[in-house]
Parts: C-alpha cells; sequence; structure tokens
C-alpha cells in the first residue's frame, strides 16, 4: 500500500487532488490518502445542493461548500475531521461494500478505541452505536474510490444548523435528531490517545494500518504530489471544485415532483410532463451508482408518462448501475407516483 498525506486545508482542492491521483496516475498497489479542510460542506454528486444546505447560515458563517464526484448524502467538516480515502482496482472490491474496502481504517480504529467500531447500514462506520463516519465510493476507468470521514473532535452542533437533512431519512433510522445520531470519536479512544490533533490521529492510523512505530519507518512507501501535478491539479480544481455551476447549477422548476427513501438511499425526481410526455427529468438523492443519472435522463426524455411506456423504455436498463440496491420496480412505480 501507498499513502498520501495532503498539506491543504481547503476541501475543494483535496478533492482535486483525489481525484487526479486516481484518473492520472498509476499506482501497482492501493493507495490510502489523508486530509483535513477547514469549515466546509460536500453534497453528493447527485444531489440538489440548494435544498440540502441551510444557505443563509452557510453564507453567514463563511462555509465553503462543494460536490464531490460520488454519490451519498451532504457531509459538514471542520478542522476537528480526519478524511480518508482509499484507491484500488475496481475488480477487487464489489461497489458499495464499503465494509471490505474499509476494514483497514476499522481494523485500525478498533485498536486505539474503548468501544467496538464496526461498518453498520449502508455507509456509516459506528462507535457504541453512534456514527462518526461517513462514507461514499465512485468507480471510474476500472479504479474505485471509497472516501469518508472521522469525525476526531468535530463542532457537531453546526453539523444540524447547516444542513436540511431530510425528515423521512431521520425517521428511516428510529432516531429523533441529527444530534442524537452523530459523535465524536475522542471521548472513546483509550486514555493514551486522548486530547491528540487531527494530525497525530492521522499518524498514528498511518502506522497502525502499516503496523510500523513511527511514520518514519514508512517514508518509502509516501507518495508525495509534485509541482507538475499539482499543474494539473489546479485545473480540475477551477474546472469542478471551485465552479459554481458544478457545485450549485440552474436547477430547471418541475412539475411533478416524486421522493422515497429506499434501505439504500433516497431518490427524489423532478420532472415537466407536456402533452402527456416527459419533456425534462432530472434524479436527485443520496443514491450510490456506478453509471451516472444523466444516461438515464436522457433515455426517459420524450417517453410518454404511463407506467407501460417508461417500463418498456427501461426494459433492456439495469437500473441496478444508477441506484445500486435498489429494485427496478419500486424505481418505475416511484417515476409513475
Amino acid at each position: 500500500m501507498r499513502y498520501v498525506v495532503m498539506d491543504s486545508n481547503n476541501i475543494g482542492k483535496n478533492l482535486a487532488t483525489e481525484q487526479f491521483l486516481m484518473n492520472e496516475k498509476d499506482f501497482d498497489e492501493p493507495l490510502l490518502l489523508f486530509y483535513y479542510e477547514e469549515n466546509c460542506i460536500i453534497v453528493g454528486r447527485n444531489q440538489n445542493t440548494m435544498e440540502e444546505i441551510n444557505y443563509d447560515y452557510v453564507r453567514e458563517h463563511n462555509i465553503r461548500v462543494t460536490r464531490r464526484m460520488s454519490g451519498g448524502g451532504a457531509v459538514y467538516q471542520d478542522l476537528g475531521n480526519l478524511c480518508f480515502s482509499f484507491v484500488v482496482p475496481a475488480d477487487t472490491n464489489e461497489f458499495g461494500d464499503f465494509k471490505s474496502i474499509t476494514k483497514p481504517m476499522v481494523d485500525a480504529l478498533n485498536r486505539i478505541t474503548t468501544e467496538h467500531v464496526e461498518v453498520s447500514g449502508r455507509n456509516d462506520i459506528l462507535v457504541d452505536g453512534k456514527k462518526f463516519s461517513g462514507n461514499a465510493m465512485y468507480t471510474k476507468n476500472g479504479k474505485t474510490f471509497s472516501h469518508g470521514t472521522l469525525m476526531l473532535n468535530v463542532n457537531t452542533d453546526i453539523v444540524a444548523d447547516a444542513l436540511n437533512v431530510p425528515q423521512d431519512k431521520i425517521e428511516s433510522k428510529g432516531i429523533k435528531s441529527v444530534r442524537s445520531r452523530v459523535t465524536n470519536l475522542m471521548p472513546y479512544l483509550k486514555d493514551e490517545y486522548k486530547g491528540m490533533t487531527v494530525s497525530d490521529f492521522r499518524d498514528l492510523l498511518l502506522t497502525s494500518i502499516f503496523e510500523v512505530k513511527t511514520v518514519d519507518d514508512i517514508k518509502d512507501k509516501e507518495y508525495v504530489v509534485s509541482s507538475t501535478d499539482q499543474v494539473e491539479i489546479n485545473k480540475l480544481y477551477e474546472k469542478y471544485y471551485n465552479n459554481w455551476d458544478w457545485v450549485y447549477g440552474n436547477s430547471p422548476k418541475f412539475t411533478v415532483k416524486r421522493r422515497k427513501h429506499f434501505d439504500h438511499g433516497t431518490i427524489d425526481i423532478r420532472l415537466n410532463v407536456e402533452k402527456g410526455v416527459i419533456s425534462n427529468i432530472k434524479f436527485y438523492g443520496d443514491f450510490f451508482g456506478i453509471k451516472d443519472v444523466d444516461e438515464l435522463e436522457s433515455k426517459l426524455k420524450a417517453v410518454k408518462y404511463d407506467y407501460s411506456s417508461i417500463s418498456k423504455s427501461l426494459e433492456d436498463v439495469d437500473l441496478g448501475m444508477f441506484f445500486a440496491g435498489i429494485d427496478k420496480e419500486e424505481v418505475i412505480n416511484l417515476l409513475i407516483g
């Protein structure tokens, strides 16, 4: 395994670095990345940004907002949170299998905590039954990266104020509020590790995962981003993560809205129907999928808005490639309402 430690505290630049290393660099072994950043919100690839955030609060508190390449839901991060990513060949892990891909991290965490750490549900990592890590996954060009958060000492009050978490998502997890669901990891660390900084926490995880005494013992495993790399990374940053159109986009007005929360994510469908035909359609949500929903949206445009026509147009389409783990018939039924 190789590893990268990012110096930037800008979430957009860190996501651009992650994207560059995955798509433009070939490593002969898995890659582990660590980074942390100032106050920010990262929405999933398929989410409607303005509906996921409390815009007035975000603006007043200078919270940076960006969008990532992977699916899943919106997350808040600050300098009390450590992010990690694994980049592996796509054929070594089934898409959506967070338990397998995050196992090295979970094992390392269990060596330094007083309570059991485990992957639970679709993409959460819990300690003592509470969430401190959310994870997302993305596949392209034969590679998969899985990235996640590690809430060491995050200001959890801001999480509930900055994000608009839908009530159906909260109710599906049998909880009363966002605050009751999330926790920081610091109280669960063994005594010798309590009070450590995020950078110390990162180095502790590195030494645990690589089974060495100090980070100096694995310097030969570190990949350092070059000045040439940085030029390309900056281009990605401006094209995506610092680009209003990518982060917010111009969302068209829709005449029909269909939304449902499934065990494997929420699907929120907006569509215009003119003279019985779908003239425009957009899928939002925190679902995961190997394929971009843009392809599905294009296929459904100009299709008659009835069960028979929609079913026929999707007859040869594997909807599991767009909505992993969600039954095809349920998606069609949601479309028609």
